[in-house]
């Protein structure tokens, strides 16, 4: 690419980002949303939260574990129970990392 194509490509994708974040702010009152896609909305951060871990969870390389000695996986059984016993954010990484640097410094998983 060129000096040129490239300066269009950095200012071309700058302004869609912008527009797109701030899509949102544009409208002078709330945009009218029927109640099931309302309620729906409300899983997002979950569902998008879910779209990043599990792959990293179950996959090496674009593939799924064959094995369960997979450091990854106790890891995520142990902070996965934290958190629904006493649903803390920083007390399910320290028991998450807790289980996985053992496992996987330690015996080598």
């Amino acid at each position: 690419m060129s000096a040129w194509e490239t300066l269009v490509a950095i200012v071309g994708l700058s302004l869609i980002t912008a527009f797109t974040r701030a899509f949102f702010l544009y409208p002078d009152r709330d945009l009218p949303m029927p109640g099931w896609l309302r309620r729906g909305l409300r899983y997002t951060p979950l569902a998008a939260l879910v779209a990043v871990i599990v792959p990293e969870v179950v996959m090496t390389q674009g593939h799924l574990i064959a094995t369960f000695q997979d450091a990854r996986l106790p890891a995520s059984v142990a902070a996965g129970a934290y958190y629904f016993s006493r649903r803390g954010i920083l007390g399910t990484i320290v028991i998450g990392m807790a289980v996985f640097l053992p496992l996987r410094i330690g015996l080598g998983w």
